[in-house]
């Protein structure tokens, strides 16, 4: 069956059809093979799908996440959904879990000890739960540091989970103090800023996500990590 006849009224909807029964981002290209349509057309038909969700306060919305494009559910009823996916609390991620994967987030690539001198305290066991999850990876080794350690990374699911478009999208870590100087403390000793984030994706490659391992040296250590900043992230 082939679908290159499909009325130009029909394509979003098609499109949303996709995306419904979609587990992962779909790429305009994808969709566009699909639908055997242009990418032109297909970008046109997200517009109107996503001004159609938004205009209709649709339970849906449609989001560009990680290179692609899926739907989500709108923020105003997750405690809702939270409530009736009971399951949800078994995959709950954990206090020290959460100041974890931001640690990993904004210092990407970071080894365990690095992890550990953020926090203050050992972070093995949340690591490990992040990798088993899926939200972080092995990105090879530090070849500058004695033993050449494992860095870690966050994966494109992480970016899914989180709806984020990229690494570069993370807001700016001192946003989240209670006050100007611990906003100076968090500056001092994380040095992590938006810009500073951006320059991490560069490490990135766009296809595979893959780390440029030339990375030089671990971000600066410190006490521990700020945990309004792991509650945001959560949010």
């Amino acid at each position: 069956m082939t679908f290159g006849g499909l009325p130009d009224s029909h394509i979003p909807a098609a499109i949303e059809a996709l995306l419904f029964v979609s587990d992962e981002p779909v790429g305009a290209l994808v969709l566009a093979d699909m639908l055997e349509v242009d990418v032109e057309t297909v970008q046109k038909a997200l517009d109107v799908l996503r001004e159609r969700l938004s205009d209709e306060e649709s339970g849906v919305q449609l989001r560009e996440v990680a290179g692609g494009w899926r739907l989500y559910t709108h923020p105003r009823y997750h405690a809702l959904i939270e409530k009736y996916v009971i399951s949800w609390d078994t995959r709950r991620l954990s206090q020290a879990a959460l100041e974890t994967l931001a640690v990993i987030a904004y210092c990407q690539p970071i080894t365990r000890a690095g992890i550990a001198s953020v926090r203050g305290v050992n972070s093995d066991s949340p690591v490990n739960s992040l990798v088993e999850k899926g939200l972080v990876r092995e990105a090879g080794k530090d070849s500058s540091s004695p033993g050449q350690p494992m860095l870690y990374a966050t994966t494109r699911s992480f970016l899914e989970k989180f709806g984020l478009a990229s690494v570069r999208d993370l807001p700016d870590i001192d946003q989240f103090a209670p006050d100007e100087e611990s906003r100076e403390l968090i500056r001092e000793r994380l040095g992590v800023t938006r810009s500073q984030a951006h320059e991490a994706e560069s490490l990135f490659d766009e296809d595979e996500l893959s780390l440029n391992l030339d990375f030089q040296g671990e971000q600066d250590k410190g006490s521990m990590f700020s945990c309004e900043s792991a509650k945001a992230m959560e949010e």
